[in-house]
């Protein structure tokens, strides 16, 4: 019997039309995979501008998978049940932060962030999944990442050499996530499920050939960013698929290829950034290194779709097929064994490796080992920056000091001269934000929802197993890696990580739904009091609370890049705008700080004066708007006020040498000049990452 193509096309989709039938909800997930490529594409969502609306979405297609799909509470996994209550519940704990936080408007940003997330993952979690209906979900995400990848590449080779200082400053890709590490994260979160669905059989073979060559693109774009913490997350990655995913032979099996090809492409890449010329990439290696990445990428792509081809086709016989397996095993553990005496050979004495490794961490940038970016090993400030999160935890234990108020506190007590606004580290921004109550509900919440996964990756459903590992490892390199750097404030790392875990989530198995008897019938007056018409009328006003709670803010914001876009040319239309983002937004002092620094711009002392001091009425602690208003006070000749106000600035931000030198002006009865300090700020501010 032969089939021609049309017949194979209407058989596939037939079985896409029935998949989705039997899962309704997949159609708005997949809107919002859309929306997180999207967010990819510039900036990885990190401006509240993005995600804010984004946000909305989320809801709408949550509200309209209730609405068509229905919602069924006792048919959840208890599990399930807990992971949304404990996400929910520190979800209200972020916002009841803004209560005691230094910095409202921010811990009201961070707590609509957590919002995001739990809307996000209980629009994947809510609704149960079949392996097929998953697998379209994650095939097409991962799909989208490599395309989006691939028109990364293609778009800095086009790119001429004036442009590419601002795609890869210092020689490390930044393009489009704006911050090397986030780049190199949106890369490899999809990397991981392209890896662990090419190697299964259940899958089309041009479609494994696909993933497999999309992968070494994935791993090959994020070298370009040269993140040493993708490199540190790697063996931890590779431990925990091959110790908690089944079908390690498989995994193997593809696993040669896809490093083959990266492991040719990595010398060319990293001498992309590391061989500057004049701290700037040299194009004629960034062309050659994007070339050889794109052909290996498809070289691997189609070996892997002809072995896969050939592996449909059942040409191996069982026997056969076993005595392969066993080889691939026995392959495997030389291959394991000659890494793990490489690494040893490579690294020396562990303990003395341990040793300066640790004080590299400690020392900063400085202790740097020097070569290669890659390898030159744990300098950094982020020692300081834990060192601070920490300390603010034995302070506020409890509660925490307020969900996303993590940059106040390192001004005051950082020894850095960064300026971090979060502590680098999911876990300790978990700690010092929300204190033992956030951790001991993030625990509850996280801790169900990988016992849900783990249900789901051990189903007899191959499919579905396939699936939910593959998800399980997108999720589980955001934790990985985010555990020693800023991920949780990029939405377009956060929410994918969020729709893959709760992917799991709705891939575990479900018993049958339950029977419910039905209702008696009950008097008009009782029937308006019920629990279902209460429950209604609960959702609405939390829905209406959720708009504005993402919209006012989004709207306040967008005022105020107006207005910064306008102010030169119309500065009275500037002030009213920045008026009403104060309006919309009560809780933030930013359209304040932004109305001071353009009355200031225009020599009007008085009018800028008083507009700081409004951002002080809601952000008391705020080193610039005290800086500015003491530097006021000194060129109107109001001295003892300067002092005072200055004194505070530099308590405020002690390591800060403008606020230093404005301090000793005033105190030798010199007036600041406050043109040429909030040059110097300006100036400042354009030269910071």
């Amino acid at each position: 019997m032969s089939f021609t193509p049309g017949i194979i096309v209407g058989a596939m989709t037939g079985r896409l039309i029935e998949s989705l039938r039997r899962a309704p909800s997949t159609v708005p997930a997949f809107a919002a995979l859309v929306l997180f490529v999207i967010w990819d594409t510039s900036q990885a969502g990190y401006p509240q501008t993005h995600w804010a609306p984004g946000g909305l979405i989320v809801l709408a297609l949550l509200g309209l998978s209730v609405a068509l799909v229905g919602v069924h509470l006792k048919d959840l996994p208890p599990a399930v049940r807990v992971a949304i209550g404990a996400l929910a519940a520190y979800t209200a704990l972020s916002y009841l932060s803004i209560l005691w936080a230094a910095v409202p408007g921010d811990a009201w940003e961070g707590a609509n962030r957590t919002l995001l997330y739990l809307l996000v993952f209980a629009l994947f979690a809510g609704w149960s999944q079949r392996g097929a209906s998953a697998a379209i979900l994650l095939v097409a995400w991962v799909l989208a990442m490599v395309l989006l990848a691939l028109f990364t590449v293609l778009h800095l080779d086009a790119s001429g050499a004036s442009a590419l200082p601002a795609l890869i400053p210092d020689g490390r890709l930044a393009y489009p996530s704006g911050y090397p590490n986030a780049s190199a994260a949106q890369w490899l979160m999809a990397f991981w499920p392209a890896l662990l669905l090419a190697r299964s059989d259940l899958l089309h073979w041009a479609l494994r050939g696909a993933l497999a060559g999309g992968a070494v693109l994935l791993a090959d774009v994020a070298l370009l960013s040269q993140s040493r913490g993708s490199l540190y997350s790697t063996p931890v990655m590779l431990v925990l698929v091959f110790a908690l995913i089944p079908g390690r032979v498989r995994t193997f099996a593809l696993l040669v290829p896809v490093a083959a090809g990266i492991a040719v492409c990595t010398p060319s890449l990293l001498h992309v950034g590391d061989d500057l010329n004049g701290e700037l990439v040299v194009p004629g290696r960034l062309h050659t290194a994007v070339v050889l990445s794109v052909l290996v990428s498809a070289a691997v792509g189609a070996l892997v779709a002809a072995g896969a081809a050939t592996e449909s086709r059942r040409v191996l016989r069982e026997h056969t097929r076993e005595r392969v397996a066993r080889g691939l095993r026995a392959v495997a553990v030389g291959a394991l064994i000659v890494t793990v005496a490489g690494g040893l050979a490579l690294a020396g004495n562990p303990i003395t490796r341990l040793r300066h490794e640790w004080d590299s961490f400690k020392g900063g940038y400085g202790q740097s080992s020097g070569g290669p970016r890659l390898v030159s090993g744990l300098g950094s400030n982020r020692y300081d920056f834990y060192r601070v999160a920490v300390d603010e935890f034995l302070a506020h234990p409890i509660g925490g000091i307020g969900a996303d108020n993590f940059a106040e506190q390192y001004l005051a007590h950082g020894r850095s001269e960064e300026t971090p606004h979060y502590p680098h580290s999911v876990e300790l921004r978990t700690l010092v934000e929300t204190g033992l109550v956030g951790v001991l509900i993030a625990l509850a919440g996280l801790g169900a929802a990988l016992l849900c996964a783990a249900r789901a990756v051990r189903r007899s459903d191959p499919l579905s197993a396939t699936v939910a590992g593959a998800a399980l490892a997108g999720f589980g390199y955001w934790a990985i890696h985010g555990s020693f750097d800023w991920f949780w404030e990029f939405a377009g790392l956060g929410a994918p990580a969020f729709a893959l875990l709760g992917l799991c989530c709705a891939l575990a198995p479900r018993g049958a739904p339950r029977g419910e008897p039905a209702p008696p019938v009950l008097p008009l007056r009782h029937r308006l009091l019920s629990a279902p018409v209460l429950a209604g009328a609960c959702s609405v006003v939390l829905t209406l609370a959720i708009v504005y709670s993402l919209t006012a803010p989004w709207l306040s914001q967008l005022e105020i890049e107006s207005a910064a876009d306008i102010w030169t040319r119309a500065p009275a239309t500037a002030y009213r705008r920045l008026e009403q983002a104060s309006q919309l937004n009560p809780l933030s002092d930013e359209a304040f700080l932004e109305a001071g620094s353009i009355a200031l711009r225009f020599g009007q002392l008085r009018r800028a004066d008083h507009e700081f001091a409004l951002a002080l009425a809601r952000t008391p602690g705020d080193a610039y708007a005290t800086l500015e208003r003491g530097a006021i006070a000194s060129s109107l000749g109001e001295s003892a006020l300067a002092l005072s106000l200055l004194r505070q600035a530099a308590a405020l931000n002690p390591r800060d040498p403008l606020t230093r030198e404005a301090l000793r002006l005033a105190q030798e009865g010199t007036r600041v000049p406050v043109g040429e300090l909030n040059r110097e700020i300006l100036q400042n501010a354009l030269q910071a990452p």
